[in-house]
This record gives structure tokens, sequence and C-alpha cells, in this order.
């Protein structure tokens, strides 16, 4: 199938690819981690129910022909977490989403990944205009949107929680105060 993204994207320390059903097994790590899944799923995942959270990421390829990558360490190939475009049916809007393994964090894989999901976007996808949805308490969520230039717009019920909308700027527009995502 040809999507409308590439199927791998590369940065100086990371290697991003089309979620695989292989990725599961290490990103099972994540959807285990109580922490991690605390603004997410709401709780950690069995097995089971992790290896159907890939399987929606490699389906969502399939429906909208772009989606989420398995962040990997160039060097070693070590899955650190996923990051890339995600839009289910209950979503507002398409967004850039990132989760990563615990052991991860703190380092700049997010940022780094995070900023080349919003690069590649504005080549190969000008007509989206790309949000985060984050639940208010995730404070590294909220810190991470921000750090690749993500601007807070509103509040709003999601799931019967109230969650932010951070709008990101596409880098085409990040000079002229524009604050749509890949706007024309």
């Amino acid at each position: 199938m040809t999507y409308k993204t590439p199927v791998q994207v590369q940065t100086a320390r990371l290697q991003l690819d089309k979620v695989n059903i292989d990725d599961w097994p290490e990103l099972h790590k994540y959807y285990r981690d109580i922490e991690s899944t605390r603004y997410t799923t709401g709780r950690p995942l069995s097995e089971g129910e992790s290896w159907r959270i890939v399987a929606a990421l490699i389906g969502h390829w399939e429906i909208h022909n772009y989606g989420p990558y398995t962040v990997k360490l160039k060097d070693c190939g070590t899955v650190v977490g996923v990051i890339g475009l995600w839009y289910p049916g209950d979503w507002p809007e398409p967004e850039i989403m990132w989760a990563l393994i615990p052991q991860f964090t703190g380092q700049g894989y997010g940022r780094e990944a995070a900023d080349a999901v919003r690069i590649m976007a504005a080549e190969f996808l000008p007509e989206l205009h790309l949000i985060s949805l984050i639940f208010e308490k995730n404070l590294p969520s909220r810190t991470l949107a921000e750090a690749v230039g993500a601007r807070f717009e509103k509040r709003m019920l999601f799931r019967d929680k109230e969650a932010m909308i951070y709008r990101h700027i596409s880098p085409r527009n990040a000079g002229n105060g524009d604050t749509s995502e890949n706007s024309s």
C-alpha cells in the first residue's frame, strides 16, 4: 500500500518506523506501566489489551493512510515509544500523539521525534491542522507540547473529563503568528 506520508522518518538519534506488530512486546512496556497510562488508557493494560492497541495503531495507517511510528534509537534499534499522527473516530481533530517507555523519558527523544513528525506532516499533509489533546494534570505531556512549539488553545470536555487542546504550529507558518498547523 502507498501511504500519504513516509513509512520511515529519521532524525539525528532516532528512526521512526510505521508501527509493526513485531514492535508490540517492547511497546507493552509502556502500556503495562501505571504512570505511563494514567492519562491515556487510565490504567495499565494486560498483554492482550496492549496487543489490541498496537493493532489499532497499525490499523490507523490503513484507515487514514498515515499514522503513528515506533520510535527506535538509530544506533541500536532499541524501542523508546510511539509517536506520530493519530485521528481516531472520537477525536476532535488529527493530533500528534506520543507515548514514551518510562526509561526513555527526559532525554529529549519525545521532542526530537515529535518535531520530526510535525515537519513531515507540514510537507506531506499540509491540509491537516494538528493538535495534541492532553488532560490538564498530564504535566510531562503539556511540557512536551510546549517544547515543540504547540500553543494552548482551549479546554473541552472529552470522554467525560476536561482536556486541553494544544495547537501545533506549522514550520511554514512559525514566523507569521498563524496558529493553524499546516495552513496554506
